[in-house]
């Protein structure tokens, strides 16, 4: 058996050196991002790994894993010939749904910070809700391959959207389904979508939101967004997180207090590893460390308009808009809630936050892209 998934692997996998180099400066500005969120992931995550778990370098070391485990898939996907993931796209979509379902089974599913949206298996823990960015991804990229609109075309979306939706606001994940939401209407859009019914989805969607944030214990929901709108609200409480995230990020001035030096990261600002890392970077760093790291979105941002482009067929540019729009705009929803200048929505940083199931699926990801720039 194993002799036989081998020889099905490098049938599909180019394991010899190419001709066919993928985009080198998609590579350095992943690669830096990688590198200076391990770097930061260290210092935000040592006191609160200690104090947790004895050991400062607990998250590094699961970070680190992930990591390599990550490199690796981003390897595989950069050599294997993107078009042939159209084989896969359904099968994938169809676990990712099924991964989705599982959560809600006692003793599989976990909750974390209010969340039904962690998966327990064999001692694992996997976000399903990564997994399935990245299979819509390839999924939806094939289904819009052609640029006719059809209403058979349409229906399809608007069902596995639908489907998706009502299993991540069951969770509730908001956060997910929002990065989930901008990347599959993106490659709509591009794929040829009609404005008419992105406009029709928005106005469901904000119909939907309306009603889930004034359900019987949902109201934290709403207190983000009105902590968004007035910080002194209630500073103890309900905007307790953003005012101590905007602390961090003003002590740090323009060049920081020095890598270590954060004062947050000692139990002030709760998540340090994970959605405030930000925080701790612009403490530590300074405006000089917060800016690079936005810097470095706008180029993998660019890289990616540049690969779509060039793509020599209409499912490459899917594929790289879904993962482009994806990773950037989480960057976006991230960045833009700690500084205050978006509602926040708990999402992760992308490649820099802790989490191994995220991080894996970035990768995953931005292999596809390399992948793409292959044949571009």
């Amino acid at each position: 058996m194993f002799s036989r998934l081998a020889s099905i692997f490098r049938r599909h996998v180019d394991l010899s050196p190419s001709r066919l180099e993928s985009d080198r400066s998609l590579r350095l500005i992943v690669g830096l991002l990688l590198v200076f969120g391990l770097i930061m992931l260290a210092s935000a995550s040592s006191i609160v790994a200690y104090n947790d778990y004895h050991d400062a370098y607990h998250f590094f070391k699961r970070q680190f894993l992930s990591i390599a485990i990550g490199t690796a898939a981003f390897w595989i996907f950069s050599r294997l010939d993107y078009r042939k993931l159209r084989i896969f796209a359904l099968p994938a979509l169809i676990i990712s749904v099924v991964l989705l379902l599982l959560v809600f089974i006692p003793g599989l599913g976990r909750e974390v910070n209010g969340s039904r949206s962690w998966l327990n298996i064999f001692g694992f823990s996997l976000q399903p809700a990564e997994l399935v960015k990245i299979s819509v991804m390839v999924y939806l990229a094939a289904l819009f391959e052609k640029s006719s609109e059809t209403a058979k075309r349409f229906w399809t979306f608007a069902v596995i959207y639908g489907i998706l939706a009502i299993l991540m606001l069951l969770q509730p994940d908001l956060g997910t389904l929002s990065i989930l939401t901008v990347a599959a209407f993106a490659v709509y859009f591009v794929g040829g979508g009609k404005f008419k019914h992105i406009i029709g989805f928005v106005a469901l969607g904000a119909i939907a939101l309306t009603l889930l944030v004034n359900l019987p214990g949902q109201q934290y929901k709403l207190d983000r967004f009105r902590c968004f709108m007035d910080l002194e609200r209630d500073t103890r409480r309900a905007c307790y997180q953003i005012n101590q995230s905007l602390i961090a990020v003003g002590s740090g001035g323009i060049f920081g207090r020095g890598l270590g030096e954060s004062r947050q990261k000692f139990l002030y600002l709760p998540e340090v590893q994970n959605d405030f890392i930000f925080s701790i970077i612009a403490e530590e760093t300074g405006l000089v460390g917060g800016v690079g790291v936005i810097i470095l979105f706008a180029l993998l941002a660019q890289r990616g308009w540049v690969i779509a482009r060039r793509a020599p067929d209409a499912y490459g540019r899917n594929l790289v808009v879904g993962v482009t729009v994806w990773i950037v705009g989480q960057a976006i929803l991230n960045i833009g809630g700690i500084t205050n200048f978006l509602p926040m929505t708990g999402v992760p940083l992308p490649l820099i936050s802790y989490g191994g199931t995220a991080i894996i699926a970035a990768l995953s990801g931005l292999g596809v892209v390399a992948s793409v720039s292959r044949y571009s």
